[in-house]
């Protein structure tokens, strides 16, 4: 599978740069800088499970999510640019649905045909669900509440009030699992499991192919965010169905892989941080920042949502946060995980 990667990834980028500059057909570009991303993003989580094994579970699941991420920040700031809020708002949307649902489902099949029980750090797994809970369903449902009563201009107000919020938590969530409570929750079977095995690459080779990986992201995406309009069109999508599910899926490959990956290999930890520290970021640090970055545009986004947006989001984190709060796991949670989001996708298809 790395061959078939690697050969997406160079011929890829260079139709990519092609096609551009010769101004090819918006839909063969659009399949082109889709699986250039993906090809990319395959690279990308190579590199962070290198990455992972050598600093442990928690920092390889901070940065399986950080750069899985960062091509949906690339993509966003684009498509704001342009003046998409819908695009954006919807990819958020498709960000947190997809983690929570599609990578932590797919995960959890995959990993539970293998082994008929998978645990993970229950304490990890208690704290992730109080920021869910904090994130996805009070920072997001408050604003959409308040702006019935409010303008504009009050609207962003308090968008930019909730986002400035969201990152100082974020932030001082970080320095609660990685400064003060570091590894007061590690059991030893997790400390003992990360000398198992050794990485793929060296730790300076990883980073490398991360920010290679990460500008060749940034060129592509720059150019898949011209192709939406057209594209929509053509097929007759929504800019919502594009965002949720187009958009979310190509920006988050990296740790759709991921975290597959970990699972089928019996790293729950890994795979489970990747999916809900992926979820937490988006929410508490890639919407917010999204908010404050558009500021600098002509068209500002504040931090609401439509109504199918909000109430997807808050039953899928209420439904991981009752099947994971136990620390255990196996291919039935998995299951319910992918059919609660084949019934979301279904629902933004037809909208």
């Amino acid at each position: 599978m790395n061959k078939v990667f690697m050969l997406m990834t160079f011929i890829g980028v260079p139709l990519s740069v092609i096609g551009s500059l010769m101004h090819w057909p918006s839909t063969l570009l659009f399949v082109i800088y889709c699986l250039t991303i993906i090809a990319l993003a395959s690279y990308m989580g190579r590199a962070t499970e290198s990455l992972a094994i050598v600093a442990g579970p928690r920092i390889g699941g901070l940065l399986n999510a950080t750069f899985g991420n960062a091509v949906e920040l690339i993509i966003s700031i684009f498509a704001l640019r342009e003046g998409l809020v819908g695009v954006v708002l919807a990819s958020l949307t498709g960000s947190v649905l997809g983690n929570l649902l599609l990578v932590a489902g797919l995960s959890f099949f995959i990993g539970g045909l293998k082994y008929k029980r998978q645990t993970f750090n229950v304490f990890d797994a208690r704290h992730n669900s109080g920021l869910l809970m904090f994130a996805v369903i009070l920072a997001f449902v408050i604003p959409e509440v308040f702006s019935f009563e409010m303008d504009s201009d009050e609207t962003l107000g308090l968008s930019i009030g909730v986002a400035i919020i969201l990152m100082t938590l974020y932030l001082a969530a970080l320095f609660f699992k990685l400064v003060t409570h570091r590894g007061v929750y590690q059991s030893a079977e997790n400390t003992e499991s990360q000398h198992e095995e050794e990485p793929e690459w060296s730790k300076g080779k990883a980073i490398l192919i991360l920010l290679l990986a990460t500008l060749a992201v940034a060129y592509v995406s720059e150019n898949l965010v011209h192709t939406f309009e057209t594209v929509a069109e053509q097929f007759g999508w929504t800019e919502l169905f594009i965002g949720v599910i187009i958009v979310a899926i190509v920006g988050n490959a990296a740790e759709h892989a991921s975290a597959v990956i970990m699972a089928y290999k019996n790293k729950m930890d890994v795979a489970v941080e990747i999916a809900f520290g992926s979820t937490l970021q988006v929410a508490m640090f890639v919407a917010p920042l999204l908010v404050l970055v558009s500021l600098m545009f002509e068209t500002k986004m504040p931090l609401v949502f439509t109504m199918p947006e909000l109430i997807s989001m808050a039953t899928a984190a209420l439904l991981t946060i009752i099947i994971s709060n136990d620390g255990e796991t196996n291919w039935f949670e998995g299951l319910t995980l992918l059919a609660a989001y084949v019934i979301m996708g279904i629902g933004f298809f037809l909208l």
